[in-house]
């Protein structure tokens, strides 16, 4: 049974994978067997992740640098993880950023750039490595959305990230029809807000109460770590899920339970 999660002779890369949750699962990825390849645009970030890899688990990964948000990009990167690994039978998604604006003051620049990288970036990657699997029969893909694809917040300042995995959601959902019958499934995690080292940063300035006033919204009580995307990430890029496509599985505590 426990071969179902197995990834040994696996191929994968993280897009977005050099920090935060796209770290967590490039470990995970890794620590399941699965030989793994990181990617973004900052070669020092992707140094600094691929090291701390490999002091918390003893795992090597490789790294790319990408502009997920530029085709030609994307190109490159299939064209030299496949030329290293032969083949790349897994891709995670975890790319995209977050900015807050009022909806009425809402830069719309800011707004596409939002689209180009938590959308129409995750699409590139998806179209040119899905073109790849579908040459061998195989894949899967694992777009990282957010519990905001489908609960909206109750403050302002969220049109962008909420209107962006929303659209990621669905994007999942139609390429999980398109690639089925490549036997590719596409599926999506959609974790609650979670204490990365940016996030930390961001709590530890709201003052002593902030994660336990975080943690109360939950039903579980307590704030979403990285780690917890983990294993649903294995289990989306396992045999163990094979029949499970165009999916979003939400670690979230709860939330959307009584969101």
């Amino acid at each position: 049974m426990l071969d179902l999660f197995s990834l040994k002779g696996k191929h994968a890369v993280v897009v977005g994978g050099a920090g935060g949750i796209g770290q967590s699962i490039a470990q995970g990825l890794a620590q399941a067997g699965a030989t793994v390849a990181i990617a973004s645009r900052n070669v020092e970030s992707l140094q600094r992740a691929a090291r701390e890899i490999k002091e918390a688990s003893g795992c090597d990964v490789g790294y790319y640098t990408v502009d997920a948000a530029d085709e030609k990009s994307v190109e490159a990167l299939v064209a030299s993880s496949v030329k290293d690994f032969g083949k790349v039978e897994i891709l995670v998604n975890a790319q995209g950023f977050n900015k807050k604006f009022n909806a009425e003051a809402f830069p719309m620049d800011v707004f596409k750039q939002m689209l180009d990288v938590n959308v129409t970036g995750v699409m590139m990657c998806c179209k040119h490595f899905g073109k790849h699997m579908i040459e061998n029969g195989y894949g899967k893909i694992v777009n990282l959305s957010s519990v905001r694809g489908k609960i909206a917040t109750r403050h302002a300042g969220n049109a962008g990230y909420c209107g962006t995995k929303g659209a990621l959601d669905m994007l999942t959902r139609q390429l999980a029809s398109e690639f089925g019958k490549y036997n590719i499934t596409v599926n999506g995690i959609g974790p609650t807000v979670t204490e990365t080292p940016m996030m930390t940063e961001i709590l530890n300035s709201r003052g002593a109460n902030a994660r336990q006033e975080m943690a109360d919204q939950l039903p579980m009580k307590r704030m979403a770590m990285p780690f917890d995307c983990v294993g649903p990430a294995v289990f989306l890029c396992s045999d163990a899920s094979g029949f499970v496509t165009g999916n979003i599985i939400y670690p979230d505590g709860g939330l959307t339970a009584i969101g």
